[in-house]
């Protein structure tokens, strides 16, 4: 079931599937019980566009602290349990929007009603989550291993023990660190279920490396129209996780707005410091909200004919710079002036911006 046609699931005051926009996720790493630590660090997620953000609630007293989060924040918040099915009942009465439990770990039959039937009563949403790490036993010994087969095949009966509880309010997560495996699995379950999938590559590592796997696995799920709503998962800072997914957004011409910035590899001609120079355009730009796209290139000869796709770009020489339109030079500068001339003018594109609204 592609994401056009997916089942529409309210979550606070956002609606993912059926067509709507793709939600970013993030997780805080900050403790639960921790109130004020928490909210600072979803207030950041939320300035970077996060759109939901979960929280871990591995104790009763971080189930209860969810009642003044929520209270503090702008954007729907998630509790993620594990194991004690209490800790589920106890989120929902502390006002979560979305609760995410692996049914199989939750315990008996009966502890899975009593979050289900607490979730019916609220109408909050179940995020059903698998993944690799957590696969039963049986299924692993069913299929020789982990599979992409038995990951669906795991989520699909967790699905069922809900929908035989007469509950369909349903999110479904299958996740795996083998970006190939997720891939697959995806592919699978997207012909078998209407419910929306939350799309990720579990434990794919470091801010560098995680974003090579999770742009590659994410890329290739979401342009097959799989998806409907993400986290890219880092080990770091959970704002970098926002920059990435929204960059992997708008390369797949799913989202719009905010800077995008394309830059030259820079090569034995290169006679200014470009490498710095594109670091302090990112830090310049991925505040500013227009839909545009800013060129950093290390050569005045060949930079404007490189930069024509850009909206507004930078060039340099040996102590020359160039501001760039579309292509065409617009002004000349010395070297060193170049980072305050483009701020110059994204301010002035801002003002223009917000005049035409």
């Amino acid at each position: 079931m592609y994401r056009d046609a997916t089942k529409k699931i309210t979550i606070g005051n956002r609606t993912i599937g059926g067509g709507n926009e793709i939600a970013i996720q993030s997780m805080t790493n900050t403790k639960t019980e921790d109130v004020e630590a928490t909210v600072s660090q979803i207030i950041e997620l939320e300035k970077a566009g996060c759109d939901i953000i979960r929280c871990a609630v591995p104790t009763m007293e971080a189930a209860k602290a969810l009642k003044d989060i929520k209270k503090q924040i702008h954007i729907p918040l998630v509790a993620d349990i594990h194991f004690d099915y209490r800790l589920a009942i106890a989120a929902i009465e502390n006002g979560a929007d979305k609760i995410r439990i692996n049914p199989g770990n939750i315990g008996s039959e009966d502890r899975v009603r009593a979050v289900v039937e607490a979730a019916k009563a609220k109408n909050i949403p179940i995020r059903v989550g698998v993944n690799s790490g957590s696969l039963e036993k049986e299924i692993i010994e069913e299929y020789g291993r982990v599979t992409a087969e038995g990951l669906v095949k795991s989520a699909l009966q967790k699905v069922k023990m809900i929908e035989d509880m007469d509950y369909d309010n349903i999110v479904i997560s299958i996740k795996s660190s083998d970006v190939l495996m997720c891939i697959e699995a995806h592919e699978l379950i997207a012909k078998h279920t209407q419910y929306p999938l939350h799309v990720g590559i579990t434990e794919s590592g470091t801010v560098n490396s995680g974003n090579i796997k999770s742009a590659i696995g994410l890329g290739n799920i979401l342009y097959q129209g799989i998806g409907d709503t993400i986290r890219v998962s880092l080990t770091g800072d959970p704002v970098e996780e926002i920059r990435s997914a929204k960059l992997i957004l708008k390369t797949l011409g799913l989202r719009k707005g905010g800077v995008t910035v394309v830059s030259c590899p820079t090569c034995g001609r290169t006679q200014i410091d470009l490498i710095g120079l594109a670091g302090k355009v990112e830090e310049l730009v991925k505040d500013i909200d227009l839909d545009i796209k800013v060129a950093v290139m290390g050569c005045v000869v060949n930079g404007p004919g490189e930069a024509r796709e850009a909206d507004i770009g930078v060039a340099g020489g040996k102590g020359v710079g160039i501001l760039i339109k579309k292509g065409e030079v617009v002004r000349q500068m010395p070297e060193s002036e170049l980072l305050d001339a483009l701020k110059e003018e994204l301010e002035l594109m801002q003002a223009q911006n917000k005049n035409m609204e």
